[in-house]
């Protein structure tokens, strides 16, 4: 259970925190036009402010989790929220293009620091059901911020271009108080568990083997199920910057063009996420972990299936619901599977690995998908997503029928 110290307010500090990891790009796509503008720059550099600090989180993210797993989720946590602030909010004040690059890059280790602090605090302040509980939240306010955040960029970009990054800023409150209501939480003894607390038996250079490159493939090798959990959260990712990127373009060919209302198909479908994130606990209490993401599964092959057949505004709907509902019940559920699977002493390691995988799926999104879209028209896109969904799912069965196997054989 969750220590004596954890309040109310550690878990909204959390749900707040976790927040701003979707705020960090989403916040500016409104003002992408402006900054073009204003910095001389061109459509493609300009892109870059945008998507910077996403590299800079597939880097930093193992970083974050060494970090975390030898000191504790909490400082890391807290130093994350202020590097976010200063590195979000310099755009105040620059007006060049390589020092605002050079600030999202900032930005982008501070993510990485908050995104990890943020899963292992939730593995060690709760456990069992309140742990699903707070990761069904966890997932709804990202969905919550990738409705609101963009919405609010948009609107403080018609002040001026820079007026957007102001924003960015709540992030330094919030550290604090973060520093004043989060708990240290206890570290776990990998040792102990491992050896019955002889930490002295290996030697400085064995215990840095075990921690470097072979004791990652060992892990793997004994827990193989990790990597389907990080093929899983990179493909949920790559397929939602599907919609994010190319819905726009699937819309204007119905007629749609106007940015808000392009904005209110993206919102329906973050707020579906939310709504199955939020349900997520009672959920996962009445079926299983697989059997949820075989239904999000199914519900993305619907998804794709209406976006190809989409013919009116009205039809357009249906894809961003059902996806959103999907997406709102995998992300839990990985997360929920990365502490079932990670050893005890090393999830901020194997957490920040999930990181690096979603942000590197929604970096590549537009790479695997946009190839598609001169050949087969925008329609192809998401009529090869509903394939990749499809081959999940096929590939979830096979991997439960081993499972199946495996345990009557035992």
């Amino acid at each position: 259970m969750a220590p004596s110290s954890e309040t109310r307010a550690t878990l909204w500090v959390i749900l707040a925190s976790a927040t701003l990891t979707v705020m960090a790009g989403a916040i500016l796509g409104p003002i992408v036009p402006a900054i073009q503008a204003n910095l001389g720059v061109s459509e493609s550099l300009a892109g870059l402010i945008i998507t910077t600090h996403g590299a800079l989180i597939v880097v930093f993210s193992p970083v974050a989790g060494w970090v975390v797993d030898r000191v504790g989720p909490r400082r890391p946590f807290v130093g994350g929220l202020l590097l976010y602030g200063v590195g979000g909010g310099a755009g105040l004040a620059v007006d060049s293009f390589g020092p605002l690059l050079a600030s999202r890059a900032v930005l982008g280790v501070g993510v990485a620091f908050v995104y990890t602090g943020v899963t292992v605090l939730i593995y060690e302040l709760y456990e069992g059901a309140r742990m699903d509980r707070a990761l069904g939240l966890r997932s709804s306010a990202n969905s919550v911020g990738a409705v609101v955040w963009p919405l609010l960029g948009g609107a403080l970009g018609a002040l001026s271009w820079q007026a957007p990054f102001a924003v960015y800023l709540v992030a330094v409150p919030l550290g604090l108080i973060a520093a004043a209501t989060v708990p240290e939480t206890a570290r776990r003894s990998h040792d102990a568990d491992s050896d019955g607390g002889s930490s002295t038996a290996e030697s400085g250079t064995a215990s840095r083997l075990r921690r470097g490159l072979a004791g990652v493939v060992s892990v793997f090798r004994a827990r193989p199920g990790l990597l389907g959990v990080y093929l899983l959260y990179f493909g949920t990712n790559a397929l939602l910057y599907a919609i994010i990127v190319f819905y726009p373009q699937l819309l204007a060919e119905l007629g749609i063009t106007a940015s808000t209302t392009i904005s209110l198909y993206l919102a329906a479908n973050g707020a579906a996420g939310g709504v199955s994130a939020a349900l997520y606990d009672r959920l996962v209490t009445r079926v299983s972990r697989h059997a949820l993401v075989g239904a999000a599964l199914a519900l993305w092959v619907v998804a794709f299936a209406a976006a190809t057949l989409a013919t009116s505004a009205a039809t357009a709907v249906p894809a961003v619901l059902a996806f959103g509902l999907g997406q709102g019940l995998v992300f839990p559920a990985s997360f929920a599977w990365v502490e079932a699977l990670a050893p005890a002493d090393r999830q901020g390691q194997f957490s920040s690995y999930l990181a690096s995988a979603g942000y590197t799926g929604q970096f590549v999104s537009p790479v695997l998908f946009g190839p598609l879209v001169p050949a087969f028209g925008v329609r192809g896109v998401f009529a090869a997503a509903g394939l990749a969904a499809v081959g999940g799912g096929v590939a979830l069965a096979v991997a439960l029928r081993r499972r199946a196997r495996a345990d009557s054989s035992a």
